[in-house]
C-alpha cells in the first residue's frame, strides 16, 4: 500500500478526533460555543481535534507542514474556555503543556499549501451540523505534488442504515475502503446509474453555504425527479463513494467566493478512488497549489463518473 504509515497514523488521528468530539458532546454546554469573524461557530471539538492531529503529525511527521481551519485567538482570549478544553484533552495526552497546544493549533492556521508535500485538516467539517447532533465530518489529506495523495473521513453519524461511527479511507491506486463500527471493513464503489432521472444528488444542509435554488434548476434541467439529500460536511462525499446517492453539487452564492481546500480534499480522493469523478463547474479538476483556496475552481461538482458529462451540460445552460 502507498504511504502505509501515513495512512495508519490518518486512521488513528482520526479516531481519536471523533472519540473527542463525542466526548465534548457528552459534556456540552451553549457557553462553549464561541462566533468567528465570518460568524461561523468554532467549539471546543473543533480546537481539540485539530490540537490532537496536528500534534499526533508533528510527532511522526515533524518536516511536513499542516495546513487546517482553526486558529487559537480564542483560547488565548478566553481562559476558561482554554481551561475546559485542557481537562477534556487530559485524558489524550500526557501532561499537555499549555502553551504547547495554542502553538500547535497555531500552526495549522499558519502553514500554507508551498511545500511539495503537506497535509490539510478540517478537524470538524459541519460544526453546525454537530451542534444539531446531526451530520459532521473529521477530515484529514495528504497532498503530494499538488495531488491529493490520501484521504481520511470520519463520520460519526453516517446515514443510510449506516448509524455509528464509520471512517472512510482512500490512497491513491488502492481504491476506498469503508470502515463500519463493528470493525469491519469493506471496498465501496459508487453506483452505476447512468440515467439522470433514476439519480439523486445531495447538497449542503445550510441554505447560505451553496445555492439550492441553482441546483434545483440543474437538477430539472437533468429529469432529476428524487428530492435532493441534505447533509452537513464532507460526508456527502462518503455518501457518493459508498452509492447511497449519485452526485453532490456545490455552487456558492456568491461568484466571488472560493472554497477551502480542507472542505474537499479528502473528500475529492475518496470519491475518485471509489470509481467516481470530481471538477469544478467547468470541469476543471481541483487545483490544491495555490494556497488555502481553491483559486482557480467555481463551484465544486462529484459524480459517479457516467453522469458527470449530462450534469456539466446542464450546468452551462442553467448557469
Amino acid at each position: 500500500m502507498p504511504h502505509p504509515k501515513e495512512s495508519e497514523l490518518a486512521l488513528k488521528s482520526v479516531k481519536e478526533a471523533m472519540e473527542f468530539c463525542h466526548e465534548v458532546q457528552r459534556q456540552w454546554s451553549h457557553d462553549d460555543a464561541r462566533q468567528k469573524e465570518d460568524r461561523s461557530p468554532v467549539t471546543l471539538a473543533d480546537l481539540g481535534s485539530q490540537a490532537l492531529m496536528i500534534l499526533a503529525l508533528q510527532k511522526e511527521f515533524p518536516d511536513d507542514p499542516v495546513v487546517a481551519e482553526e486558529d487559537a485567538a480564542v483560547l488565548r482570549e478566553d481562559g476558561e474556555l482554554f481551561g475546559r478544553l485542557l481537562d477534556l484533552l487530559g485524558k489524550h495526552l500526557h501532561r499537555p503543556s499549555p502553551e504547547r497546544i495554542l502553538d500547535a493549533i497555531d500552526s495549522g492556521a499558519k502553514a500554507r499549501n508551498t511545500a511539495p508535500r503537506f497535509w490539510t485538516m478540517d478537524p470538524l467539517d459541519g460544526t453546525k451540523g454537530f451542534l444539531r447532533g446531526d451530520q459532521y465530518a473529521v477530515a484529514l489529506a495528504l497532498v503530494e505534488k499538488g495531488e491529493v495523495a490520501m484521504g481520511v473521513l470520519g463520520c460519526p453519524n453516517f446515514p443510510f442504515g449506516r448509524k455509528g461511527d464509520c471512517i472512510v479511507h482512500a490512497a491513491r491506486g488502492m481504491g476506498t475502503t469503508l470502515l463500519l463500527p463493528d470493525g469491519s471493513r469493506e471496498k465501496v464503489r459508487v453506483d452505476g446509474i447512468r440515467d439522470p432521472r433514476q439519480a439523486r444528488f445531495c447538497e449542503s444542509w445550510e441554505k447560505g453555504h451553496s445555492s439550492h435554488e441553482m441546483h434545483a434548476r440543474i437538477a430539472s434541467k437533468l429529469g432529476i425527479v428524487l428530492p435532493p439529500y441534505r447533509m452537513d460536511s464532507q460526508a456527502k462525499y462518503a455518501a457518493l463513494a459508498c452509492a447511497d446517492v449519485s452526485l453532490y453539487l456545490r455552487l456558492p452564492r456568491s461568484a466571488d467566493y472560493r472554497e477551502k481546500i480542507w472542505d474537499h480534499a479528502a473528500g475529492s480522493i475518496i470519491v475518485r478512488e471509489a470509481g467516481g469523478k470530481v471538477t469544478d463547474f467547468r470541469g476543471a479538476p481541483l487545483n490544491f497549489t495555490r494556497g488555502v483556496h481553491l483559486k482557480d475552481n467555481t463551484g465544486v461538482l462529484a459524480t459517479n463518473g457516467h453522469l458527470h458529462e449530462a450534469v456539466l451540460r446542464a450546468i452551462a445552460e442553467v448557469v
